[in-house]
């Protein structure tokens, strides 16, 4: 498995990793025996970057990833989680970042992954009523009392990245990045690459869109998150099969599947971007390993640039209330 550095924290993770969050009912429902067989052939095809959060499924992913990790599993995998997300009383999400938070989240965090050591702790969004300082000050605490290796954050935009980088050094910023979202993901990589900071590329495939299996509603089972999402709606989703229908071609041609291709071009980034699309099958985890193989030239990088060129895809990522809380 290539590995590749996380930022200055001496952590090194498998080039392509394993995000959890399809496993907590997030995109359809899922089987807890199943996804536990799923994560530990993961770490047995040398993936030991394993991305969870607390609010998939409200705590269920941690504890699902600490049973997977029983065993000896442990040993052969990183820990990969964040905070920040909360749901009120009325149901409705928000976001915390207070000091006395951020050591609660972790306490409870541990408990449920039954470690006693996160190896990435992400805060998951910025809260925009908490300077950044104050958080990552809270989240330096932690590293300080043994209780977390290395720090992250998640849809941060460049200066907030730089504020929180001077509190205490940021190994990993992880926000949305694939050809479908690109230039939000590229504004980010030039900060991340000027400050030393690895990019985690989540949502590359596109939530599946860039693999080619959606080509209408009709593709997308009921139920399913991604029908909340303004690219998987009405025109715009017919504008953005357009887009993958170009990608498609180029992957017949290159030999290999339009999910290769795409986490293939991710990767030809730059040493310092890593991906960690999300699965709960075994079958569609090797098919993204395998994009490891897909050596692209540079004349290649620009065909599949130029096939999806930034600002491309149509409707937003996600909901608009949901927009509120990202890239801050």
């Amino acid at each position: 498995m290539e590995k590749r550095k996380l930022g200055r924290s001496g952590i090194e993770v498998s080039t392509v990793g394993l995000g959890l969050m399809s496993m907590s009912g997030i995109y359809g429902n899922a089987n807890d025996d199943e996804s536990i067989a799923v994560i530990h052939h993961a770490i047995e095809r040398g993936i030991n970057h394993l991305d969870s959060s607390d609010m998939y499924g409200w705590g269920h992913n941690e504890t699902l990833l600490g049973r997977a990790l029983k065993g000896g599993w442990r040993d052969k995998a990183l820990v990969v989680t964040k905070f920040g997300q909360v749901k009120g009383a009325d149901g409705k999400q928000g976001v915390d970042g207070r000091p006395e938070y951020v050591q609660q989240a972790c306490e409870a965090s541990l408990k449920r992954l039954g470690v006693d050591l996160i190896d990435v702790y992400y805060q998951h969004r910025v809260d925009p009523n908490v300077p950044i300082e104050e958080t990552v000050g809270a989240m330096k605490r932690l590293v300080e009392q043994g209780k977390v290796r290395a720090l992250g954050l998640s849809e941060a935009r460049p200066e907030t990245i730089r504020r929180a980088h001077k509190v205490h050094p940021i190994a990993a910023v992880q926000n949305e990045f694939s050809l479908l979202y690109r230039k939000e993901g590229e504004e980010t990589l030039g900060a991340t690459r000027e400050l030393g900071i690895t990019l985690v590329a989540y949502a590359p495939l596109g939530r599946s869109l860039l693999t080619g299996s959606v080509h209408g509603k009709e593709d997308v089972p009921e139920g399913d998150r991604r029908l909340q999402h303004p690219r998987f709606q009405g025109e715009n989703l017919d504008k953005n099969v357009e887009i993958v229908n170009r990608l498609e071609a180029i992957a017949k041609e290159k030999r290999c599947t339009p999910a290769q291709l795409v986490l293939a071009w991710v990767l030809a980034q730059g040493k310092d971007v890593v991906a960690i699309p999300g699965t709960k099958r075994k079958s569609r985890l090797d098919e993204n390993l395998a994009a490891l193989n897909v050596k692209l030239s540079p004349e290649e990088l620009r065909k599949i640039s130029e096939a999806a060129p930034v600002g491309a895809a149509a409707g937003m990522r996600y909901p608009a209330e949901n927009m509120k809380r990202v890239y801050l």
